[in-house]
């Protein structure tokens, strides 16, 4: 049997089976602190054991949502199934914000935003009336909630991998839109490997926009401001 510790916070790398169902136990099981990924649903809830077979050609994750480690037993080694998302692959590099001068010229941002957010893995321009967010390849924006504001997506570019709700939508055509009600999980993230391939989304909201509201369930990146 293969087994993976997870410390609080910490979550495994988004695999697709094979043709094999594959059965995950987790000790201790903590249904309530735990969060799942199982094919399209994000379970994060009561997961329950039915929930951890997997069945062939499906997509799985879990994400450690309580205070004490974690053993992840499955049923088969799953070192050879395709990970679609790793993320901490590129935990242990320096972290270096992206150079929103550089950026605008190679990536033809539009003009007229008035603010900047530059982080090491995403760059966000601000509009009166909208963001425009690029994620880079590889990476992906935290799980998170919004308590004071919903938010509408649009992906512009990339063919993301979209947490939208207790749903998971896999590799979006451009023009898809999203809504992300108050208090609902959302997030993004960018499976393509070509360096420069960004995600990128068109973000509008609703309600009161405060740079604060977000509260991150999941951040492997690590970014706190």
């Amino acid at each position: 049997m293969f087994s993976q510790y997870l410390k609080p916070q910490r979550g495994t790398q988004l695999r697709k089976t094979d043709s094999a169902e594959l059965i995950i136990n987790i000790e201790p099981f903590y249904n309530d602190s735990l969060f799942l990924i199982n094919r399209y649903d994000f379970v994060t809830e009561n997961v329950s054991q039915t929930e951890l077979i997997i069945k062939p050609n499906s997509y799985f994750m879990i994400i450690n949502n309580c205070n004490e480690e974690i053993n992840v037993r499955y049923g088969t080694d799953i070192s050879h199934l395709e990970v679609i998302y790793d993320p901490y692959k590129y935990e242990n590099l320096k972290k270096v914000k992206i150079d929103p001068d550089k950026f605008v010229k190679t990536h033809l941002v539009p003009d007229g935003y008035t603010e900047i957010l530059s982080k090491w893995y995403s760059i966000k321009f601000s509009y009166p009336d909208q963001n425009l967010i690029y994620i880079k390849p590889e990476m992906g924006i935290s799980i998170q909630l919004h308590e004071e504001r919903s938010e509408n997506w649009e992906i512009i570019k990339g063919q993301p991998i979209i947490i939208n709700g207790n749903k998971v939508h896999y590799h979006v055509k451009s023009g898809s839109c999203f809504s992300n009600p108050k208090n609902s999980y959302h997030a993004v993230i960018n499976p393509n490997k070509k360096k420069d391939d960004f995600v990128v989304l068109k973000e509008k909201w609703a309600g009161n926009f405060d740079e604060d509201d977000i509260i991150r369930v999941f951040n492997p990146n690590q970014y706190y401001s």
